[in-house]
């Protein structure tokens, strides 16, 4: 029998389960706050239900949550990874960053990866599907249980292209944003894609005031499509316009991360071209020195090669900042663990 994944289901989604069932539409106020903002993970706790209504519910749905297979805490800094289990029994992973200023999350929104970058682990195994909304949220609210910490910075950056996911993502975010639930303000919650144009253009007519964040990692068309194959779909100009668009509609700064590649993409040509993007939008560039990969070929990228390419961009009055390591001694790269617990899973 087909149960309601409860978590996945936004207010009206619960109002008209309950009203189905002979229920209230008031009650679905209560069954979400009881569910994102309280963390209920059981029917039969929510005891302002009657214990008739808690045993239909039961029998039509339930409260998901994830697994934790294991968790791995960075002896240099307070970072900690986690690897999941989802409930087909496909594995994906989070980081969860912590600084002065918030704690944060870094989360998957697939399992596995179709872009195919030639930097990211993440992509190494294949694509294998989409998650679910819950298992985006449960990524949230089971590393907070864990940690007894409140997140209140959500980034979409880890396992996944997260415009691949469109309208999971965007009623994530919509829960998520929700003030009878986790509460996470609009300006918390980041969404980082390979530069998918129409996924862009769709989450601007979506007005979602979230943040982007688009991993442009050279401004050079032939270069980039060498590096992103992506990009041989979503032209470098066409990406211009969807951005400029983005920005005249939503009013947001953009970001452009940059994964510095010694010898690859750290040239003056290579900063002109991240000018002649930059142009024309209100855009901070976050450079981050590559990891390095087993089984790909690109060398670690020290924070002193980073810091070159940052003073070319400098002179050409670009906002860049370096964005500092964090559990380099864990795997904290995006989908390194994964990789290396498949790798060794029986």
């Amino acid at each position: 029998m087909h149960k309601f994944d409860l978590k996945s289901m936004d207010i009206k989604e619960l109002e008209n389960l309950l009203i189905s069932n002979g229920e209230k539409a008031f009650r679905a106020k209560q069954l979400f706050k009881f569910i994102h903002d309280e963390k209920g993970d059981r029917i039969e706790n929510l005891t302002t239900f009657s214990k008739d209504l808690r045993s239909k519910l039961d029998e039509i749905s339930y409260i998901s949550d994830l697994k934790i297979i294991k968790r791995l805490d960075s002896n240099l800094d307070n970072t900690k990874k986690y690897i999941y289990e989802l409930e087909d029994k496909n594995i994906i992973e989070s980081v969860y960053l912590e600084s002065f200023a918030n704690n944060t999350i870094c989360i998957s929104s697939q399992v596995g990866c179709k872009m195919g970058c030639e930097f990211c682990a993440s992509t190494k195994n294949g694509f294998t599907r989409n998650l679910r909304v819950s298992e985006m949220l449960d990524q949230i609210y089971m590393c907070e249980k864990d940690l007894n910490k409140k997140i209140d910075n959500i980034v979409l950056m880890g396992i996944g292209e997260p415009l691949d996911n469109f309208l999971n993502v965007c009623k994530f975010i919509r829960i998520l944003n929700n003030d009878l639930g986790h509460n996470t303000g609009i300006r918390n919650i980041t969404v980082s894609t390979c530069g998918i144009i129409e996924g862009i253009n769709k989450f601007t007519e979506e007005n979602i005031k979230a943040n982007l964040a688009i991993s442009l990692h050279n401004g050079i068309q032939k270069k980039k499509e060498k590096i992103m194959p992506i990009s041989k779909m979503n032209k470098l100009p066409e990406l211009k316009k969807a951005l400029i668009n983005y920005q005249e509609k939503l009013s947001r700064r953009l970001s452009f991360e940059y994964i510095v590649i010694k010898g690859v993409n750290d040239t003056f040509d290579h900063a002109r071209a991240v000018k002649n993007m930059a142009d024309g939008l209100d855009v901070h560039i976050n450079l981050i020195p590559i990891n390095k990969i087993d089984d790909f070929s690109y060398p670690d990228t020290t924070f002193e090669d980073a810091e070159r390419f940052k003073e070319k961009l400098d002179n050409l009055n670009l906002n860049t900042t370096i964005r500092r390591k964090q559990g380099e001694d864990i795997d904290a790269s995006c989908g390194q663990l994964r990789n290396n617990y498949l790798k060794k899973r029986p």
